[in-house]
């Protein structure tokens, strides 16, 4: 059975039990004041007919005793009974049949006439229907004189609070079905969230990583939503970035591998001794460069997945540390490394990835660089700008560096290099909602800058976002 289904079942079943717990002694209750008020006012009817019919007994006035009588009978929509102190009868509104027979021995009568008000609902066998039969004595100068008799049906009665107790059934039924139609509707509001759930799960299940879950519902199915679609985010990243590791590695690792096989058969066929070390030398250049690339490889799998926790950093100490860590390889090729901030904030990032990315761009730089030239590591609020002297870029290159392998009009003239240290340094950044750019300098050279979220943003950084969100 489906989820709505359930929900509907169970809230129409508790609807139900409601309106049966009201409805039920509802009508209980209205039937026994309808019958309390019919008896109650058959009580006080033949009352007050008693009260004014004793001396039109005495002088046995038979028209004006009709008179009073039908008077009674109309609005207690009853049969009206005159009998004098022997049960005979002197005024009866059903006609003038019974006048003068003698009902000493009906019950009711019998009771009134020794002086006792007298009520009960029986079964009379002439009408064939069950009657309220109500009687009471008629004084006069403290005696019996008489006694008046009032016969209801009851069937009327039964009949208004079945009419009665059937409306508050259908109001009932009515509230009952209103129910179950808000109830169906919130059903399906609180299912349709979850089975479009299901539709995007199926659908990432049968390989379509694109699909992402409507984020609709009540505040945890929104929730839901949104941790589901960040989590196949997060698997789709990783897949693909599996995928890409995998063609990559294939395309990249090809050469070097071939150029270590050409350098060991070379060193194995040598006969001569210095020779052979020549092209074991070069074996191992290419190991080490291989090396090299399977790291900065291995590094672009995981970008937009890393464990570092971010952490306040100051943008002045990052440009610091960058100088420290690359002084001594820049002077090595003749290059000065100058250090400067200007304005420089705080960002919230992992340490571990701005120190790469920041490395990333640096070395690029130095490595473009020609002896004698400047490198400059300057920090400017929340980003770090590396100027170089280098060659700069090629028209409409500014995009193309930053992807994978590129190699640009630069790197092409004898640079060596993985071409991933820009990829790198971009993917780990925008991980942290920041950026990485190269431009071309006006004065010459080049622009590297690395961006990432000011500090005081850091509460929407707090983890690493998806390239490019």
């Amino acid at each position: 059975m489906s989820l709505r289904a359930r929900l509907l079942i169970a809230l129409g079943y508790l609807v139900a039990l409601v309106i049966v717990a009201f409805a039920v002694p509802l009508g209980l209750n209205l039937r026994d004041r309808v019958g309390t008020e019919v008896k109650a006012d058959g009580r006080s009817q033949a009352d007050v007919l008693a009260a004014g019919v004793g001396p039109l007994i005495a002088s046995r006035d038979a028209k004006q005793l009709g008179d009073v009588a039908e008077a009674v009978s109309g609005p207690a929509r009853a049969r009206v009974v005159v009998v004098d102190r022997r049960g005979e009868v002197l005024a009866d509104t059903a006609g003038e049949e019974a006048i003068g027979a003698d009902f000493s021995s009906r019950p009711e009568l019998a009771a009134a006439l020794g002086g006792r008000r007298f009520q009960d609902q029986r079964h009379s066998d002439t009408l064939d229907r069950d009657i309220l039969a109500t009687a009471a004595p008629v004084f006069e100068a403290g005696r019996v004189v008489g006694a008046v008799r009032l016969t209801q049906s009851v069937d009327a009665v039964n009949d208004a609070v079945r009419r009665t107790v059937v409306g508050i059934a259908a109001v009932g039924l009515a509230v009952l079905l209103a129910a179950l139609l808000a109830a169906f509707l919130l059903a399906r509001g609180i299912t349709r969230p979850i089975e479009r759930l299901g539709a995007a799960a199926d659908r990432i299940a049968s390989g379509d990583l694109d699909a992402r879950a409507p984020v609709e519902g009540s505040r945890e199915q929104r929730s839901l939503a949104r941790s589901f679609n960040v989590m196949t985010e997060r698997l789709a990243r990783a897949l693909r970035a599996q995928t890409e590791f995998v063609a990559d590695a294939s395309h990249q690792l090809r050469t070097p591998l071939t150029g270590l096989r050409l350098r060991i058969e070379e060193a194995r066929a040598s006969t001569d001794r210095a020779d052979a070390e020549r092209h074991l030398e070069a074996g191992l250049g290419e190991l080490d460069r291989m090396s090299h690339t399977i790291d900065d490889l291995l590094v672009l799998s995981r970008t937009g997945e890393r464990e570092g926790q971010g952490a306040e950093i100051d943008v002045a100490e990052a440009v610091a540390d960058a100088r420290r860590r690359w002084e001594r390889a820049a002077a090595a090729r003749g290059v000065a490394l100058i250090a400067e901030h200007d304005g420089a904030a705080s960002v919230w990032a992992s340490p571990a990835d701005l120190e790469r990315a920041v490395d990333a761009v640096v070395e690029n730089a130095i490595h473009y660089t020609p002896a004698g030239g400047h490198v400059t590591v300057r920090g400017r609020g929340a980003a770090i700008d590396v100027l170089d002297d280098g060659p700069g870029l090629a028209p409409g290159e500014e995009d193309e560096v930053f992807a994978r392998f590129h190699r640009g009009r630069a790197g092409r003239g004898g640079v060596r290099g993985t071409g991933l240290g820009l990829p790198i340094a971009r993917e780990l950044m925008r991980a942290w909602g920041g950026e990485a750019t190269l431009v071309n300098r006006p004065e010459g050279g080049a622009r590297a800058t690395v961006t990432a979220q000011p500090a005081p943003e850091r509460a929407a950084a707090t983890a690493p976002r998806a390239p490019g969100a």
